[in-house]
């Protein structure tokens, strides 16, 4: 079964940015496979909602089988669960790497390859992961060794996969963010962080969306790292 109606995969969706995401794939009328560890039912009948660990195996095979189960093909997937620990590298603990790398590697790795192998199927689709621009450009006093490991890592898989895929039709990029507004950061913490970026301000969650909504229209864009941080990886 294959319908012209697209069908989105969204990782980290029960909040911040991921739920922004599902929303603005909604209004283009995609149909939404949307996953987190406490997401809950959603009453739109176009929104199939699945919780669970996303760096479980098993729960990304119940993401893509039940979404295609649902609607027939999945055509996007958006990794963008991920977490943060900011620490001095030598105070990081064995649960702390666990952790950054089973939602950020894991929850990557899985659900990706899955999902691909249902996109092959159709000879089409696009895989866009939420990375940071920490990996590239370290801050001084933004302790970041595990993200830039992790999501440095993506930045890289990213390109391998694009040229790997380029020829059957599916695209990979990826969504390199500056510190954006997100409940992931308290309000009064806003004036430090953003004075981290040359533009002076935080980015706003709408600005990660709209990235992400821009490299899945662009079908002759893949292997890209779009860099949507305040200009961070330009320089300071």
């Amino acid at each position: 079964m294959s319908t012209s109606q697209k069908v989105v995969v969204v990782t980290g969706a029960s909040q911040g940015i991921g739920a922004e995401v599902v929303k603005a794939f909604r209004k283009l009328d995609y149909r939404v496979v949307a996953t987190a560890r406490s997401i809950k039912p959603s009453d739109d009948p176009n929104i199939l909602t699945v919780a669970g660990d996303i760096g479980d195996p098993t729960t990304a095979k119940r993401v893509i089988s039940e979404g295609v189960a649902k609607f027939g093909q999945i055509d996007t997937l958006v990794n963008n669960a991920g977490i943060f620990v900011a620490k001095p590298f030598t105070q990081y603990t064995a649960e702390d790497y666990a952790a950054v790398m089973s939602v950020n590697v894991a929850g990557f790795y899985y659900v990706t390859q899955l999902a691909i192998a249902e996109m092959e199927k159709h000879s089409r689709g696009h895989v866009v992961s939420v990375t940071t621009t920490l990996a590239d450009h370290a801050i001084d006093g933004v302790p970041s060794v595990l993200a830039s490991l992790t999501k440095g890592g993506l930045n890289a898989a990213t390109k391998s996969l694009a040229i790997e895929y380029a020829k059957k039709g599916i695209r990979a990029n990826a969504v390199s963010p500056g510190i954006i507004k997100s409940p992931m950061h308290a309000p009064e913490t806003h004036a430090a962080l953003g004075a981290l970026h040359p533009m002076g301000h935080m980015g706003e969650m709408s600005d990660i969306v709209n990235a992400i909504l821009f490299l899945d229209a662009a079908p002759f864009i893949t292997g890209e790292i779009l860099h949507v941080d305040g200009g961070q990886s330009a320089g300071h």
